[in-house]
């Protein structure tokens, strides 16, 4: 009985498809992700041209979904952005200077570490996992970073990414960024 209602579970809901977005807020959502990865990566270019300190990581790519595809979600708001991203640097490179010889250890620490501090300090920005994943199963240019990582490409690249979706996000009256601040 408690296995069929365990199993019972994953049948999901009838709730249907999610409803379908305006032409404007696809249009808008594609503006604003290809502006602020655009800014990143030409941020990195400018910054560190000859360097290996490339700030376009893939979780960027995750936040650009959030910030500018659901820009009303707690999820993409600044303080969750910025914040989770950080948290989950910091405990990545934490957790691959003290496991490095065990990177699936590491990896599964990190992540799980990450979800429990953005949770506690209300920061809880999925990317975030992903941050701290890329810090241990980056590339030894990522590992020669040591905690330089929190710093780049951890918090300014999100940092970039939080100052065109000001911008962006505020052009249509249909949409407004952010919802809250802290």
């Amino acid at each position: 009985m408690i296995l069929l209602d365990y199993l019972g579970r994953m049948r999901g809901t009838t709730r249907g498809r999610p409803p379908r977005v305006s032409v404007a807020e696809i249009f808008w959502s594609w503006v604003g992700a290809f502006s602020g990865i655009a800014a990143v990566g030409w941020a990195g270019q400018l910054l560190f041209a000859g360097h290996d300190l490339a700030l376009l990581i893939g979780s960027i790519g995750a936040s650009a979904v959030l910030v500018y595809g659901a820009p009303r979600s707690r999820l993409s708001q600044p303080r969750n952005l910025i914040g989770g991203h950080l948290v989950s640097a910091l405990i990545g490179v934490a957790c691959w200077k003290l496991l490095h010889p065990h990177p699936w250890l590491a990896a599964a620490l990190a992540v799980s570490t990450a979800v429990a501090v953005m949770h506690a300090v209300r920061m809880l920005h999925p990317p975030g996992g992903a941050t701290a994943l890329i810090a241990v199963v980056g590339s030894p240019d990522v590992h020669a970073l040591g905690f330089v990582y929190v710093l780049m490409p951890a918090t300014l690249a999100p940092l970039i990414l939080l100052v065109v979706a000001v911008l962006v996000n505020n052009i249509p009256r249909t949409r407004r960024y952010p919802e809250i601040w802290f």
